[in-house]
């Protein structure tokens, strides 16, 4: 195969080109990150983004700004993420109710496994049921069997739709 002088100098022309830009790219982060809590300050979501938000920045030598977007059982939150440019700028601190929301609400932005890709396990939680003291089940089989006695009568409390207490109870 034959080359033209005019070809090779094209192609030298266009390697040098792309390596330069190659090279100048800035190393990431290059700016801050923002790291969506899609919950209110104060949760337990909120407080171990907000432990981990400045060691993420200490290791990535660049600033992680959390920024607390609750509302709809997580969907605010997570719906600005899955729309945010893919390029590792804007993360998202998930509580438990993130996958199931897909299988709870009709209208969901944006399709969970598609439109998140998850980075690492931060914490894990376990399930406590409690009662007041003065109640009379002291056990799961004994608060069962005063729920089937009178029905509809029991109430208890979680912290929003889709969360573990939720679907627990």
């Amino acid at each position: 195969m034959k080359f033209s002088s005019s070809a090779l100098l094209a192609a030298g022309l266009a390697f040098c080109v792309l390596s330069q830009n190659a090279g100048a790219a800035d190393a990431f982060p290059a700016r801050p990150i923002r790291m969506i809590i899609p919950s209110g300050a104060g949760g337990v979501t909120d407080i171990i983004g907000r432990v981990i938000a400045p060691r993420l920045g200490d290791s990535l030598g660049q600033q992680v700004v959390v920024d607390n977007r609750p509302g709809a059982s997580g969907i605010v939150g997570s719906n600005i993420v899955a729309k945010a440019a893919p390029d590792g700028y804007t993360l998202l601190m998930v509580f438990p109710s993130h996958p199931v929301n897909q299988s709870l609400y009709r209208d969901v932005p944006y399709d969970t496994v598609k439109a998140f890709a998850p980075i690492t396990l931060v914490s894990a939680v376990s399930p406590v049921l409690i009662v007041n003291s003065q109640f009379p089940a002291k056990s799961v089989p004994e608060l069962i069997a005063i729920a089937k006695e009178k029905p509809g009568q029991l109430n208890h409390g979680s912290v929003g739709s889709g969360s573990m207490g939720h679907l627990g109870a």
